[in-house]
């Protein structure tokens, strides 16, 4: 066997392109604050929505048309940031995304009619999709193997925090200030990580790795990316196995308020053991880094996954619903889900390694829509009973295991379950 070159990168991390600095120390938790901000700027405001209406003389559906105004444009753009980092850069995407957040976002402060609330929002959607999509490319770009699962791990730890959080921080900031108060935190925080990705954010894409934006080039590159049987298998395991959770968050207020007589202030009883389990998930994922392969982590979250969906639908037969029982089966499920997540991810952007960023644009579009579908159709279906609830789960999470199973089907032993030993000392 030759020596191995002292200058190369050592296993586990790509190759540098040519004129990018070694990443920084804080670059797990910079793309992971990233992530986060999309989210983080939902969930904070929603405990205004009251305030905002009375303040704008707003009716209760206009002020729920803010989040709408958000999502639909994030949606549409999520097909778009990755493509244009692709062409332009990481970094440069980036800065100029987190500075538009900040603009709108400042501009929520001096509305005085809800329609300038609904145009805000969705500037804010318009750029909020960009930290989490160019967030997995520079993953990709950086590192390989298991340093790249230990690194999507600590992004999906601090992605499952911010839901947790959040809406504590804007409820006391509502509480003591008002409703523009939360829109002067989200200025703040989005001035603080725009000064910190100028600082510390390299570029990770080198100019000769770039790719076009001319028409016809991209129409081929999102028709190879969508039409790619393991991209889209890989896809449908992520969508399936977060719609197994996501129907009991859109579910919420009737699981919570209706089945288990909670009052408003209980939400913490849903969303505490599910954001638990996503971190909890998502450390031992990092921890199983160069000690599994992606395919065994995978396995491990499904078999999790599987004992929760079965012990969901045995405690709903034989039981009434009741705390803290009804709700130890989604910290389970969660628990397995971020355990499988980051491993399923990395699956998915593999294929393409020159257009990881329009691959990861498509990822989170895709995502995006069954989450859409999960909110206006599935869970209002579901939502009659927790037994009802409880069977959608286990569907959802047999049709996320056989859309994984098809995916190592089709790609076997070929989808780096060789590269996840642990690198040389």
């Amino acid at each position: 066997m030759p020596p191995r070159d002292v200058n190369s990168p050592p296993s586990g991390v790509n190759p540098p392109s040519r004129g990018v600095n070694p990443p920084p120390r804080g670059i797990a938790l910079l793309l992971a604050s990233l992530a986060a901000l999309g989210p983080f700027s939902i969930d904070t405001y929603l405990p205004s929505f009251q305030d905002i209406g009375q303040s704008l003389n707003a009716t209760p559906i206009e002020v729920q048309q803010t989040l709408s105004a958000y999502l639909l444009p994030f949606a549409i753009m999520a097909l778009w940031h990755g493509a244009i980092s692709d062409a332009f850069g990481r970094r440069r995407v980036i800065l100029v995304s987190l500075a538009l957040f900040g603009l709108a976002l400042a501009g929520c402060l001096f509305a005085t009619r809800i329609e300038h609330l609904w145009v805000l929002r969705a500037l804010q959607g318009m750029s909020a999709g960009a930290g989490i999509v160019i967030g997995r490319a520079i993953v990709r770009d950086l590192y390989d193997g298991a340093q790249a699962q230990r690194l999507m791990s600590h992004i999906t730890m601090m992605f499952a925090l911010a839901p947790a959080i959040a809406p504590v921080i804007g409820g006391r900031l509502q509480y003591w200030f008002g409703w523009r108060s939360v829109f002067a935190f989200l200025v703040l925080m989005t001035l603080a990580l725009l000064l910190a990705c100028w600082r510390m954010l390299p570029e990770t894409l080198a100019p000769e790795r770039r790719q076009s934006l001319h028409p016809g080039y991209l129409a081929r590159t999102y028709w190879k990316v969508l039409t790619s049987p393991a991209f889209l298998l890989a896809c449908g395991g992520l969508a399936f196995n977060f719609a197994g959770f996501f129907i009991y968050v859109m579910s919420a207020p009737v699981f919570l308020m209706g089945h288990l007589a909670v009052p408003e202030t209980g939400f913490l009883w849903l969303f505490g053991p599910a954001m638990a389990g996503l971190m909890s998930g998502a450390w031992l994922a990092g921890r199983f880094a160069g000690k599994l392969t992606l395919r065994q982590t995978i396995a491990r979250g499904y078999l999790v996954m599987g004992m929760a969906a079965l012990g969901n639908v045995g405690l709903n037969l034989w039981l009434p619903p009741s705390l803290p029982m009804s709700v130890m089966p989604i910290f389970v499920y969660t628990f397995g889900m971020s355990l499988a997540m980051p491993c399923i991810t990395l699956l998915a952007l593999d294929p393409f390694p020159e257009q990881r960023g329009l691959a990861a644009s498509c990822q989170l579009f895709l995502q995006a829509g069954s989450n859409g579908l999960i909110a206006g159709i599935l869970a209002p279906l579901l939502w009659g009973s927790t037994l009802t609830l409880a069977y959608g789960m286990g569907v959802l999470l047999l049709l996320g295991a056989t859309s994984s199973w098809l995916h190592y089907w089709l790609t076997g032993d070929k989808s780096r379950t060789q590269a996840m030993t642990r690198p040389p000392v």
